[in-house]
């Protein structure tokens, strides 16, 4: 008979995340941050027409993206607070995912924008106000600092809080960027360096935009968490007392942090399945933080383990 050796609990994974119980806190923080970057971008808009720089200009519209991506996340926080109804058995949860895939495709385009104007730049350079630049340049980089640092206590709950951060981080290179190309054409009269570095600075969205990307599909493909070992849990719930077989086991993730599991059970005596029902739903919310499990058990008559794997 089976014994129940469990791996080791890591308190990373014995974290609870109640998404509602955050929302309160998420839609603080990124009103904060709107707010801050709402009032700088007319600002970082006019100086950038002002002083003909392309790179303060790239990091104005990335601002604007800015501006559009945390209206969508509070948009999307309060949509995931709303509850489940007959018609939407999950709620909203997924939401946010679907704004963060929307954030990510728009940086990629708005990247490819900045591509085409640098390049235009390069070949037909225009002479720059470089103080004015700087100092702006030198503004935008306090403001998003600070809201960098606003939403970076949230990026763990939120995967919609962690596309707004990115963003967020992507002007603060895009305003060291423009300091560096305000410096360099002061000192040497480089016109060049300013479109160079818009050139970066779309590098550096597109990298971004990719990684947020590549979360959110995953997510909307019904794909296994990437901290999630799929077959570590089947060997695991394999050695609860009881347990003769595992099958059609799926794990994927309704939304930021709330993995969800279901799995046929074939159980060795169906006379003490509630027992081992209980002894599942405790190893797997212990071990692997899975709260929300559904397990259907078998006696191994249906011979369901036949049909699915």
């Amino acid at each position: 008979m089976a014994t129940n050796h469990y791996p080791k609990k890591n308190s990373q994974i014995l974290t609870r995340h109640n998404p509602l119980h955050s929302q309160n806190k998420n839609q603080k923080s990124l009103t904060i941050v709107l707010g801050l970057t709402t009032s700088f971008f007319l600002v970082e808009l006019f100086g950038a027409f002002w002083t003909h720089s392309l790179a303060l200009l790239s990091d104005a519209i990335h601002m604007l993206s800015d501006i559009g991506a945390l209206g969508l996340a509070l948009f999307a926080a309060w949509a995931a607070s709303k509850p489940a109804r007959a018609n939407k058995t999950f709620g909203y949860y997924r939401a946010e995912v679907l704004v963060a895939f929307f954030n990510s495709a728009l940086l990629l385009i708005i990247a490819i924008t900045i591509f085409r104007e640098a390049y235009t730049r390069i070949h037909s350079p225009i002479v720059i106000k470089t103080i004015p630049m700087l100092i702006i340049a030198t503004i935008g980089l306090a403001i998003n600092l600070v809201g960098a640092f606003i939403l970076s206590q949230h990026q763990n709950e939120n995967i919609n809080i962690r596309g707004a951060l990115i963003h967020v981080l992507g002007d603060t290179l895009g305003s060291l960027g423009a300091i560096t190309a305000g410096l360099v054409i002061w000192i040497k009269g480089w016109l060049w360096f300013d479109p160079l570095i818009s050139f970066l600075i779309g590098a550096i969205i597109i990298f971004n935009a990719l990684r947020i990307l590549w979360d959110t599909v995953n997510i909307l493909m019904q794909g296994a968490p990437r901290h999630i070992n799929l077959e570590q849990i089947r060997r695991s719930m394999l050695q609860v007392q009881g347990v003769k077989e595992i099958c059609d086991l799926h794990i994927w993730t309704l939304t930021s942090h709330l993995d969800m599991l279901s799995a046929h059970v074939i159980v060795n005596n169906i006379h003490q399945s509630m027992e081992v029902l209980k002894d599942l739903q405790k190893m797997l919310q212990e071990n692997y933080g899975l709260e929300h499990v559904t397990i259907q058990i078998e006696d191994g008559s249906t011979e369901i383990c036949k049909t699915f794997v």
